[in-house]
């Protein structure tokens, strides 16, 4: 095997990382009606199993960054996917709601471990930058095509009649690709240079994970239980505690330590522009999977199978749109973003309108899935982009790090604000016209949500900003 060859192979290697991470989100989106019969839990429950992978991928992201230093990273990156791997069996086998919510935690933290060592290794082995842009376009084209699969499996295994129930399938498919990655991994991937610089931030990772575990699990539990005590001083201490958070953050950087988020990234109007941009995006992007999911399964009690063929057919609107949009950006810019999140919202008011019943043409529904798409894969592949663009190149890592712990966590808030209001509206009837409001009600917001994200497109400068006057001292 050639140097060259072996090179693009190891590649291969490292994005299976990527493509298992994002294929348990989309997976799981689609067959969230199945996993909730399937371990007899509450709307809370499935709420859960997407949120909680979320938040332990946020939280433990930028560590994962930087144990890669500290430890190396190929025994990062083999660990990482050999306890993703675990992580999955044990998803694949639960009985409960609480052992499958406590396997996806500890799935979620796995991936946030072993994505950043490939991201790492890709830069190492393609130090040319027409190489490593080509390598990092075959990345990106793996992790979109796990979006894709993830959606088609996540309809089509629920259906499956095996042994065991279809929706343990999703979870139990990792396994053989994760234990080939890491033997292969362990076989082809060269050591590096262990640099244990600094200590990791322990106590910042611990208050980061308290602090969204006590703002998401209450928004989730507590609309189901009717609001309790304890989920309202929940919400409220994950205020304080994010605030001790970022106070804790300013003070590390002032002593010269090694703070989980370097606070001076804040002071790039810019950057904060494009994190609330960020925010409301994805707000709305996975909850749209969660509700129309619901809607189309139970709601009009349309085939799981069905359900996934459809929605492949928004991610093939993404793809295509994506190829467009990487070719538009260098000459229109931010205009195209506000093209896309125009026709998404133009998509979102069809599904409103055309969103009635099972009886509708399958025709109408295929093409209004496939204009959102579109929609989306002119925004989603250059939003990271147009937020790190005035950020200097020594705060890129850093700025990338922060970007996409703050975008699972958005994430993790869709689904427990959006989905919680459809759940709420949804109540206990269970007929079409409880399901109908549910879903336009939950729909409204995310249009909402979706302009929200227009107007900080609109205030996000063409041009690269200077650092603010009130930026924090070295």
């Amino acid at each position: 095997m050639s140097k060259q060859t072996s090179k693009w192979i190891i590649l291969i290697i490292l994005s299976s990382s990527i493509f298992l991470s994002v294929i348990d989100i989309f997976i799981v989106n689609v067959a969230i009606p199945a996993i909730k019969k399937g371990i007899h839990g509450t709307d809370g429950d499935i709420q859960l199993v997407i949120a909680l992978y979320l938040l332990g991928y946020a939280a433990f992201l930028i560590t994962g960054g930087r144990a890669g230093d500290y430890y190396g990273k190929k025994n990062v990156f083999i660990v990482a996917m050999l306890s993703f791997t675990f992580a999955s069996l044990l998803c694949g086998i639960s009985q409960t709601a609480f052992q499958l919510n406590t396997a996806r935690f500890f799935q979620g933290i796995s991936a946030a471990f072993m994505v950043p060592q490939g991201i790492t290794y890709i830069q190492l082995l393609f130090p040319a930058p027409q190489e490593r842009i080509k390598a990092m376009g075959i990345y990106g084209s793996i992790a979109g095509a796990a979006s894709v699969i993830g959606q088609f499996l996540g309809g089509i295994l629920p259906d499956t009649h095996f042994f065991i129930a279809g929706w343990r399938l999703i979870f139990l498919i990792n396994l053989p690709l994760g234990i080939i990655s890491a033997f292969l991994a362990a076989k082809l991937l060269k050591d590096n240079t262990i640099t244990k610089t600094g200590k990791f931030d322990y106590s910042g990772v611990l208050l980061l994970t308290i602090a969204l575990v006590s703002l998401i699990y209450p928004l989730i539990r507590g609309s189901e239980l009717g609001w309790p005590w304890w989920s309202i001083v929940l919400i409220v201490l994950s205020i304080v505690l994010l605030f001790i958070f970022l106070y804790d953050q300013k003070r590390k950087l002032l002593q010269r330590k090694e703070p989980l988020i370097n606070v001076r990234l804040f002071g790039y109007k810019d950057f904060n522009i494009g994190l609330c941009a960020v925010l409301f995006y994805f707000m709305a992007q996975d909850s749209y999977f969660l509700i129309n999911a619901i809607l189309l399964q139970t709601g009009f009690g349309i085939s799981s199978s069905e359900t996934g063929i459809f929605f492949v057919f928004q991610g093939a609107g993404y793809v295509l749109a994506s190829l467009v949009a990487i070719q538009l950006i260098p000459v229109y810019g931010k205009k195209v973003l506000q093209a896309g999140v125009l026709i998404m919202v133009t998509a979102l008011i069809l599904h409103i309108l055309f969103f009635k019943s099972a009886a509708v043409s399958r025709m109408i529904f295929l093409p209004i899935l496939f204009i959102y798409g579109t929609g989306c894969g002119s925004v989603l592949p250059s939003l990271l982009t147009m937020a790190l663009k005035s950020i200097p190149p020594k705060f890129a890592g850093a700025a990338s790090g922060t970007f996409s712990t703050f975008q699972q966590t958005a994430i993790a808030l869709g689904i427990g604000i959006v989905g919680g209001v459809f759940f709420y509206v949804l109540g206990k009837a269970g007929t079409l016209q409880a399901y109908l409001s549910a879903y336009q009600t939950a729909t409204i917001i995310n249009v909402i949500l979706l302009l929200f994200v227009s107007v900080f497109l609109f205030l996000l400068p063409e041009k690269n900003t200077t650092l603010r006057n009130n930026r924090v001292k070295r």
